[in-house]
C-alpha cells in the first residue's frame, strides 16, 4: 500500500487519475466548508517539506514499474500540493520519466502570488485551480484562510499565473446555495473571471460530504441558471463521470478501496469505477473490511458513502 500515491481513480474532470500526495493529512492554506476529505487541520500558508521529494519519487518508481500508465496524473488528496516546496522536484521527476502521461496539479491556487510557486508547476499541462468567492465575507465564509492570505492577492496570482503558463488553466467555482449564488457575489466572481481569463471555468458543486452538515448541492437547474447568467465563454458544469464500466488497473483491491476512502468518501458505485469490477464483487471487499472494523458507512443525498472507521 502506497503512502504517497493513491488510485488510479475516475476524475469528474480528468479520467483515469493518478493521485500524488504532496503533503499530509490535512495540511492546506484553506478550510473549506465543503471540503471531501474532511476539516483542516493544520491551517497555514508556510510552505515547506511536508514530505520529502525522494520518497514520492520512489514510490512513482515502483508504480510505474508495476502498474499500468494512468491516463493522467494529478497532485491532489490530502491537502495543498503547493504547499510542498519540492513539488518543482517531483513534477520534473514526471516529465522526465513519463513524458507522454499528462501532468495536472489541482490546487486552490492560494499561493499562486509568490512567483516561486508559479515557477514550480510551470512544466504541468493543466492547472486547475478554484475560486469559490469574490468578496472578503464570502471568502471567509465558504474557505476559512489561513489569517495571510488577501483575496486580491490571491485573485491577482491567478491572473498573473495565467499569463505565464503554456498549459491550460480549468478554474473551478464551487457553487454553495446560500453561500456564493445570490446577484452580488455572482457579478464579482464574474468580474474575477474575466481578469484571470482561464481556458475553462468548470462551475460545480457538491458531489460528496463536505465538513459542515448545513449545505446542499446545487441542482442542475440552479448551475444552468449561473452559467447562462455569466455568459462567459469557456464555462461547463462538471457531470459524474461515466459510471458504465472502466478497466481494472489495481489487482490489490483491499488497499485500493482503504487508499481512496481514506482521501474521500465513496459510493458502492463510485469503487466499482475505480476498481473496474462488478458491484457484487467489491462488495465481498466491503464485508471484509467492514467485519475488521477498517470502515464505516455515512447516508448522504447521493447514496450510501464508505469511509475509514
Amino acid at each position: 500500500m502506497y503512502k504517497h500515491l493513491f488510485g488510479p481513480v475516475p476524475s469528474r474532470r480528468l479520467g483515469m487519475s493518478l493521485g500524488v500526495d504532496m503533503v499530509p493529512r490535512k495540511v492546506c492554506s484553506l478550510d473549506c466548508i465543503y471540503c471531501e476529505v474532511g476539516k483542516t487541520t493544520t491551517l497555514t500558508a508556510q510552505r515547506e517539506e511536508y514530505v520529502p521529494a525522494p520518497e514520492i519519487i520512489a514510490e512513482l518508481e515502483d508504480f510505474f514499474k508495476n502498474h499500468p500508465d494512468p491516463e493522467v496524473i494529478t497532485f491532489s488528496g490530502y491537502g495543498e500540493p503547493t504547499l510542498n516546496s519540492s513539488i518543482g522536484q517531483v513534477l520534473d521527476f514526471l516529465k522526465e520519466k513519463r513524458p507522454h502521461v499528462p501532468v495536472a496539479v489541482l490546487t486552490n491556487g492560494t499561493l499562486l502570488g509568490q512567483e516561486q510557486v508559479r515557477k514550480a508547476i510551470l512544466r504541468a499541462d493543466y492547472v486547475l485551480p478554484s475560486l469559490d468567492a469574490a468578496t472578503e465575507e464570502t471568502f471567509q465564509k465558504i474557505n476559512r484562510p489561513a489569517a495571510s492570505l488577501d483575496l486580491q492577492d490571491y485573485i491577482q496570482g491567478l491572473a498573473d499565473f495565467r499569463k505565464e503558463f503554456s498549459g491550460e488553466i480549468w478554474l473551478e467555482v464551487f457553487i454553495i446555495p446560500g453561500y456564493n449564488d445570490t446577484s452580488r457575489e455572482l457579478d464579482a466572481l464574474k468580474k474575477a473571471i474575466l481578469k484571470i481569463n482561464p481556458h475553462k471555468v468548470q462551475i460545480n458543486t457538491l458531489d460528496r460530504p463536505g465538513t459542515e452538515g448545513n449545505i446542499r448541492s446545487a441542482t442542475r437547474k440552479e448551475l444552468e441558471s449561473i452559467k447562462a447568467g455569466w455568459d462567459i465563454p469557456g464555462v461547463e458544469i462538471v457531470s459524474a463521470v461515466d459510471r458504465k464500466s472502466t478497466t481494472a488497473y489495481r489487482k490489490d483491491i483491499e488497499n485500493v478501496i482503504m487508499e481512496t476512502i481514506v482521501r474521500r468518501p465513496c459510493t458502492l458505485d463510485d469503487l466499482s469505477l475505480i476498481t473496474g469490477l462488478h458491484v457484487n464483487e467489491i462488495n465481498k471487499y466491503l464485508d471484509v473490511l467492514e467485519a475488521e472494523g477498517c470502515i464505516q458507512t455515512e447516508r448522504q443525498d447521493r447514496g450510501l458513502f464508505y469511509k475509514p472507521k
